[in-house]
C-alpha cells in the first residue's frame, strides 16, 4: 500500500494512502494525549507500559503489516515528535517486518499475531560489528548495548557471519544499561544460548537497511518536535519589545533546521518507498541514516539553543528531543562512518555493474 510513482516518469509521490493517513492520525492522537511531559517524567529511564498497551490495542503495530515501511516511518515521526518511551520502532522493525519478510510460514504464524498484540516485543542487536559466534544453533558473545532490551521478550541478533538469530531474553543474561536517551536499554550476554535462525542469505542486509530507514524516520519526528517547540518559544518570548522570532538571526537558524529536518524526512521516505516497491534501497537507507546523523545533530542543538537559558534546563521538554537526537546519532553510527560505508557500497555496486557490462560485451 505504498504511495505510487507519478505517471509518465520516475518521480515518486510520497502522498500517504488512506490507510497510512488513518494510521498516522490515530498515532498522533494517542502519542499527543498519552505521551505528556508529566508521564515522561514519571517513566524515568524506562518505558510507558500503558502507552504501549494502548498502541497495540489500537492496532497500530499490526497496521504496519499493511502500510509497509513507509507507513511505519510516518508513525515513527509521530512518536519522535513527543519522544514517547515505547519500543515501537524496535518491535516493528526487528519483529513484525523482519519476520514478515524473512520468517518461515511456521514462524510467521507463531510470532506475528503476538508481535501485533504486544505480548511479544522484539528488539535488535544489529548495528556495528558482531562479536557473537554460533555453534550448532547456540550463541556466545556479548552485545554491550541493546536499546529496549529491558522491555523485550526476544532480541534479533546477528552473528559474526551476518546471519540472523532470534533469541528469547529469558534464555540470556540481560543487565540494565543507561543511555543518553531513556531507551530502557541493556547489556546482552549469551553463553551457549539457543537461537532460532531467521531468514537466509541477504536477510541481515535487508533488516539492517530497514532499521536505518525506520530510525531515520524517528529522527525526523524528533527534529520536527524540537523545532516546533523552538518556534513556539521564540514567538512567545519577547526581547526589547519584539518577539525573538522577529530577529533575522533566529529566523535563519530556524530555517536551516527546517531544511535539515526536511532532508531527513524525504530521504527516509524515499528509502522506505523503494523497499515497499521491491526496489534496491541499501544506498538510499544509508543516505537517510547519514542525514539523520549529521543533520539531526544540528537540529536538536538548534532547538535547544533557540530556547536560550531555558534550553539549559534538563527538565525542560526540549531537552528530551536533544537527548533523543544525540542518541539516534550515536545509534546509527556517526556521519563519517555512515558516509564511508555508503561510499564503499556505491563503489562495490559500480564494480559489479562494470563486470556485468563486460561479460555482456564479451558474449556479444
Amino acid at each position: 500500500m505504498a504511495p505510487r510513482p507519478r505517471a509518465g516518469g520516475t518521480d515518486m509521490d510520497f502522498a500517504p494512502t488512506e490507510e497510512q493517513t488513518a494510521a498516522r492520525d490515530l498515532a498522533s492522537r494517542i502519542f499527543t494525549d498519552l505521551s505528556t511531559p508529566d508521564r515522561l517524567a514519571a517513566a524515568g529511564t524506562g518505558s510507558d507500559p500503558e502507552l504501549w498497551k494502548e498502541l497495540c490495542a489500537a492496532g497500530l503495530v499490526a497496521a504496519v503489516g499493511d502500510t509497509g515501511l513507509l507507513g511505519l516511518v510516518l508513525l515513527l515521526e509521530e512518536q519522535g515528535r513527543t519522544t514517547a518511551q515505547v519500543p515501537f520502532a524496535a518491535s516493528c522493525v526487528h519483529g513484525l517486518l523482519a519476520v514478515t519478510a524473512h520468517g518461515s510460514t511456521e514462524q510467521r504464524d507463531r510470532l506475528l499475531p503476538a508481535v501485533a498484540d504486544g505480548t511479544v516485543v522484539v528488539t535488535g542487536a544489529l548495528f556495528g560489528p558482531s562479536a557473537v559466534r554460533e555453534t550448532t544453533g547456540r550463541l556466545t558473545g556479548v552485545v554491550p548495548v541493546v536499546p529496549w532490551l529491558r522491555d523485550a521478550t526476544h532480541v534479533l541478533v546477528a552473528d559474526d557471519r551476518r546471519r540472523l538469530w532470534l533469541v528469547r531474553t529469558a534464555d540470556a543474561r540481560c543487565s540494565p544499561v543507561e543511555l543518553t536517551a531513556p531507551w530502557s536499554a541493556g547489556r546482552l550476554t549469551l553463553d551457549g544460548t539457543p537461537g532460532e535462525r531467521l531468514g537466509g542469505e541477504g536477510a541481515y542486509d535487508d533488516v539492517l537497511a530497514t532499521a536505518r530507514t525506520a530510525f531515520a524516520g524517528l529522527q525526523a519526528g524528533v527534529c520536527a518536535g524540537s523545532l516546533a517547540r523552538a518556534v513556539e518559544h521564540t514567538n512567545a518570548r519577547e526581547q526589547f519589545g519584539r518577539p525573538l522570532a522577529a530577529r533575522q538571526g533566529v529566523q535563519l537558524r530556524a530555517a536551516d533546521a527546517h531544511m535539515d529536518t526536511e532532508a531527513i524526512r524525504v530521504t527516509a521516505y524515499e528509502a522506505a518507498w523503494r523497499r515497499d516497491a521491491g526496489l534496491a534501497y541499501a544506498t538510499h537507507a544509508l543516505t537517510a541514516a547519514w542525514w539523520a546523523s549529521e543533520a539531526g545533530h544540528r537540529v536538536v542543538h538548534t532547538g535547544q539553543h533557540l530556547h536560550g537559558g531555558a534550553g539549559a534546563d534538563v527538565e525542560h521538554p526540549v531537552h528530551r528531543h536533544f537527548l533523543w537526537g544525540r542518541q539516534l546519532d550515536a545509534y546509527m553510527g556517526c556521519g563519517g562512518e555512515v558516509l564511508q560505508e555508503l561510499g564503499e557500497l556505491i563503489a562495490a555496486e559500480g564494480e559489479q555493474a562494470a563486470r556485468v557490462v563486460g561479460a555482456a560485451e564479451g558474449e556479444g
